[in-house]
């Protein structure tokens, strides 16, 4: 059978359970020979650098996945039937979400650069732990997650000095 008739939908689940949510569903599809009705389950993910070497993938849209299926009464109750599926986005009547913003969910995923998670937030005291300005204290006031860097003030010869730091060059203050 074509999957023509397929469109993709949004379902909400249990924030932190997307992925058991996911395998219960593809469990079911197999063991009940469901792949003309439901034939594709999604976690939108994002790569994000947790530090230099280790890169994870980190939710997009927590507490939702896509699922791509024919909208029937009876798929619409195996979906919503899965242990931690709370609906579809829309309820009794979801609707469908255009391929073209999957694809464009699907295109940040495969970002060649990962994005580094930012701990940082204005007002955080840092210590600065590489670079020309280490072992100074200060202040994060900004951070620009595009560019993984922090403005942050620092007192230099006595007086507050503003510099751009990358995330690797500080760390939050034990003073915290």
């Amino acid at each position: 059978m074509s999957h023509e008739s397929h469109e993709w939908y949004v379902v909400h689940t249990y924030s932190g359970f997307e992925k058991r949510v996911q395998q219960l569903l593809e469990d079911k599809v197999q063991k009940s020979f469901l792949g003309d009705e439901i034939s594709e389950i999604l976690i939108p993910t994002v790569d994000e650098r947790v530090d230099s070497k280790k890169v994870i993938k980190k939710k997009t849209f927590p507490g939702y996945i896509l699922v791509r299926m024919r909208m029937t009464t009876d798929n619409w109750h195996v979906v919503k039937n899965i242990p931690k599926v709370t609906g579809f986005v829309g309820g009794r009547d979801p609707f469908a979400i255009p391929e073209k913003d999957v694809k464009s969910m699907l295109e940040l995923a495969k970002s060649d650069a990962p994005r580094l998670a930012s701990t940082y937030m204005p007002g955080d005291a840092i210590e600065v732990i590489d670079g020309p300005f280490t072992a100074y204290s200060g202040v994060v006031e900004e951070v620009n997650t595009e560019r993984e860097k922090v403005r942050v003030t620092v007192k230099i010869f006595g007086r507050d000095t503003s510099v751009e730091l990358g995330y690797f060059q500080i760390k939050v203050s034990a003073a915290n």
